[in-house]
């Protein structure tokens, strides 16, 4: 019964955008497949909508928009890196709806992407969510199992 009184309190992490969810190991890139920028999930999107995954802080958004940094109020570092060698894209494309420095709330909305163009252009749409800092942290994380994801409400990643 104290167990639930005093351990870690489980913290949830939504997908940050509708799709279907592909396990790290299986994005087509080995930077991604093989953690080398942390553990995480991949999704494959249905839109070209990002949503704050987690209520946290923007802390990085590169020039060519491709990404979004944010960190938790725990301090757990969350990459959402929309397609693979979209960095190429140069933000063509792309539409930054936020800022660094900003608080944001799960749901709010942070960029906006063009699938088509994406799909076109880039090597590929799949959208790994990386925790970056997963190596430098003593927390646990647990991917989900689901299949398909609606953005902020389909929990994708579990930690303690």
């Amino acid at each position: 019964m104290f167990k639930n009184l005093f351990g870690k309190k489980e913290v949830s992490v939504a997908a940050p955008m509708n799709g279907n969810l592909v396990q790290l190991s299986d994005v087509p890139d080995p930077v991604f497949n093989q953690k080398m920028m942390g553990d995480g999930i991949a999704i494959q999107p249905d839109d070209g909508k990002v949503v704050a995954p987690v209520d946290g802080e923007i802390i990085q958004i590169p020039e060519t928009k491709h990404a979004i940094g944010l960190r938790t109020a725990d301090g757990v570092e969350i990459l959402i890196h929309i397609g693979l060698e979209s960095v190429s894209l140069k933000g063509e494309g792309f539409t930054v709806k936020t800022e660094v420095g900003k608080s944001v709330s799960t749901g709010d909305e942070l960029l906006e992407f063009d699938l088509e163009y994406v799909r076109e252009h880039a090597a590929d749409t799949v959208t790994p969510i990386v925790i970056t800092n997963s190596q430098e942290t003593e927390k646990t994380f647990v991917m989900t199992e689901e299949k398909s994801c609606k953005a902020a409400e389909t929990v994708i990643i579990t930690y303690k």
